[in-house]
């Protein structure tokens, strides 16, 4: 049974802060920052932002056009998994899991790793290998698992969109909208586990002989957005920039979805419909000074929104 309302906003204000690393730096915002919510302008050619807590939509764009959502498409992939539970049952790799590219952690037939821990390759690495090992654990194969994932959709009401992999990667019958993307990552953002996940900066991983290596979330809004909380970025040559991003201030929380947008534009466009719905859902607009949306000098790192993933 899905808990209510009431017991989500709950569990948002009592995890939140686990949820996120709150950036040690201190800015003010620019001076052109409106103190007011203005109706935003953005490149994306789709774009949407819903209230997390209401299910209300603050801002539409295109909404209903068709898009490919890259690996944004992991948001769906994640919630099924969470809500499978046995987050701590080992997963065999299989020769099929590691016959995929570009983006992968090089998981090894007959490796194990547990649920939990796949699911901070898959959504901060982004990683499509991992996506093929948690698919076919979850229903036996990716074919499948697709059809399970156009079933969940549709529950939720994403009624135009089709999924065909787990991962994103492109497929002409792999499509979404703003809209029916919002709707998915709200679903996900109710899952206390994936909420967690997302909004983790860095994460140890552990081979099985021992190696550590160092993930880093491809989503730079967690280190330069105050109170952004998650979510997902994507990459394809078809689908352009994809981000879904998420932030908590105040109590208020919302979801932004940018569909096939420029590089400026997943960060740029993100933030402004952030601060947007935020404002329009009652944070103060004293709760975006002295916050930490700086810019994006210095971050060279390469897979986010840099090439396919």
């Amino acid at each position: 049974m899905r808990p209510s309302i009431t017991i989500l906003f709950g569990w948002f204000l009592l995890l939140a802060p686990a949820a996120t690393a709150p950036s040690k730096e201190t800015t003010v915002l620019p001076a052109d920052t409106p103190s007011t919510a203005q109706e935003p302008n953005v490149v994306a050619e789709s774009a949407a932002v819903i209230d997390s807590l209401t299910g209300e939509y603050i801002f539409l764009k295109n909404e209903d056009a068709i898009q490919y959502p890259a690996s944004s498409t992991k948001i769906l992939t994640a919630l099924l998994v969470i809500e499978a539970g046995n987050l701590d049952k080992p997963v065999t790799i299989d020769l099929s899991d590691t016959r995929v590219e570009p983006t992968k952690l090089d998981l090894q037939p007959g490796e194990q790793y547990t649920r939990r821990q796949l699911l901070y390759g898959l959504m901060l690495k982004s990683a499509n290998d991992v996506a093929m090992a948690l698919a076919r654990d979850n229903a036996g194969s990716t074919e499948a698992f697709a059809e399970k994932m156009n079933c969940r959709a549709a529950e939720l009401g994403a009624t135009n969109s089709h999924f065909a992999n787990p991962n994103g990667l492109h497929d002409p019958s792999h499509y979404t909208t703003a809209r029916d993307l919002a709707l998915i990552a709200r679903a996900a953002m109710q899952q206390p586990f994936f909420r967690q996940v997302v909004g983790t900066i860095y994460y140890s991983w552990k081979s099985p002989k021992g190696v550590i290596s160092q993930l880093r979330n491809h989503n730079r809004l967690l280190r330069h957005f105050a109170g952004c909380n998650g979510l997902k970025t994507g990459y394809t040559r078809a689908a352009q920039q994809v981000l879904v991003s998420s932030a908590l201030r105040e109590g208020h929380e919302v979801i932004s979805v940018v569909l096939h947008t420029d590089k400026p534009g997943i960060w740029d466009d993100s933030k402004t419909l952030l601060t947007y719905g935020l404002l329009k859902v009652g944070c103060t607009p004293g709760a975006f000074v002295n916050g930490s949306e700086g810019g994006f000098e210095g971050e060279q790192g390469s897979g986010e929104g840099d090439g396919t993933h």
